[in-house]
Order: C-alpha cells, then structure tokens, then sequence
C-alpha cells in the first residue's frame, strides 16, 4: 500500500505532532507499508519506534510487538497514549496485569479499538 509522502507528513503530524521524519524512516515506514519485509538499525533515540508505530496507525489491524522487558513496555504504551490517542488505542499484555485488566485489553483487542499490543515472549505460548 504506497502512501504519498504528503500523507505521511500528515500522518506524522496527526498522530505525533512532528513536522519532519528523523534520518531514513519516511524510506523504512514506506517500506513497511508496502508489506515488505524489512530490518533496520538505528540508535538509541534515532526514532526506531516510529518505524512500526506511524504504519500501526494507519493500516487496519492490530501490531503486535515482542518485547522481553515490562518497563520498555510500559513505557511505549503511555508514550503513544501521551500523543494524545485514547487509552484503547496501545496495551500490553504480561505477567504484570490482573484478571480484570487483561479482560479489558483483550475486550479492546476484539471490539478493534487496539492498534499496538505490546506483548511478552512467554504471552505467545
């Protein structure tokens, strides 16, 4: 699925409130729009997250991010909930949450109000 680069400015803009892309990831986001596989490495704080982020937004669905660490978790959710999208909007699902808390992500996950589930290896068991 090509975007224009207009619309991923837009994009950019709506969802994060940036103006410019950071170095290669309009290229890589791009990329990975257009369902291509694809590998990228870049520093602490060269905007790796965005990367998967901005095409989450955008496409239909749900992503799903692995992740081994519950703080890195955390703490991408409440950085893509502080751009100002609704709670519902990214989860996490680990050993960390009771009972009732992951009824309510999965509730979100089916009624398709989750975009990014940030997930724990064990949780693919």
């Amino acid at each position: 699925m090509t975007m224009t680069s207009e619309f991923l400015h837009d994009s950019l803009q709506k969802y994060f409130g940036f103006d410019r892309f950071k170095g290669n990831q309009e290229e890589i986001i791009q990329s990975v729009l257009n369902g291509r596989d694809t590998f990228v490495i870049m520093p602490t704080g060269g905007g790796k997250s965005l990367c998967y982020q901005l095409p989450a937004l955008i496409l239909d669905g749900t992503a799903i991010v692995i992740s081994p660490l519950i703080a890195l978790m955390k703490n991408q959710v409440d950085s893509i909930r502080g751009y100002g999208q609704n709670d519902e909007v990214a989860h996490f699902l680990n050993s960390s949450l009771s009972r009732t808390q992951m009824k309510t992500v999965k509730q979100d996950i089916v009624s398709k109000r989750t975009k990014l589930l940030f997930i724990a290896p064990e949780t693919l068991t």
